[in-house]
């Protein structure tokens, strides 16, 4: 049998850092690679090129990469906290936030889906945000963050669809989190909500992850395995 591959983008993250040492600890993968910007490679959301390289560098390990998880994403970025009003929404805040948290993943998708085998159960699990489904939006606010997060959404449910013409056993999924302690979350908690630490987030992430099979892929699901309205 070949060699099973896992790759965590974003490894240096809270929950993606948490995720891989769970996934290293669990044995269930002969290798677990690890790949952002200070990895090497270097993979950079925001430069295709050193996505393309990663992919490439994948196709030369012995195996079979059977797990992509996608750990990355950010709520602030340059400084500027989420809009709290239509008044504050910016185009270049609206278009760095899609960059990184739709166009980034989107390349991803580009070149590490076609990595995935042709047969057997595979998955490509991405992290998106509850605030980024339309059918849940009751609170408003958090433009440019809600609007990134719904285009990952669509663009996942779109790439699984063609996925699953490549193979059936494939699954592309989203996922949302929950609030997990770490840098992103650290000044937007509220009280009473439930705030898990990153190893408690990531077992429960990887359980949802172990326990879907072919007709759940391109849906979204909560820490818990609960399915999200678009």
């Amino acid at each position: 049998m070949a060699s099973r591959i896992a790759v965590i983008v974003g490894h240096t993250g809270g929950i993606g850092s948490a995720v891989a040492e769970a996934i290293t600890a669990s044995g269930t993968y002969d290798t677990v690679l690890g790949l952002g910007r200070q990895s090497d490679p270097v993979l950079d959301l925001l430069d295709e090129e050193t996505i393309k390289a990663s992919a490439k560098h994948l196709k030369l390990l012995e195996g079979k990469v059977r797990l992509v998880f996608d750990a990355s994403g950010a709520l602030t970025l340059d400084g500027s906290r989420p809009e709290k009003s239509w008044r504050e929404i910016d185009p270049h805040h609206l278009a760095r936030s899609y960059a990184v948290n739709a166009i980034g993943p989107a390349l991803l998708m580009k070149h590490f889906l076609p990595l995935l085998p042709r047969e057997g159960r595979c998955v490509f699990a991405t992290l998106s945000a509850r605030v980024g489904s339309i059918g849940d939006n009751r609170l408003g606010g958090w433009y440019a963050y809600r609007a990134a997060k719904a285009g990952l959404n669509q663009i996942l449910r779109t790439a699984a669809v063609e996925l699953s013409r490549r193979n059936p056993e494939a699954i592309a999924v989203a996922l949302h989190p929950g609030t997990v302690r770490t840098l992103l979350t650290e000044k937007f908690t509220k009280t009473g909500l439930e705030v898990q630490e990153p190893d408690v987030a990531a077992r429960r992430l990887l359980n949802v992850v172990e326990g879907l099979s072919p007709a759940e892929t391109g849906c979204f699901f909560d820490h818990l395995g609960k399915p999200i309205a678009w």
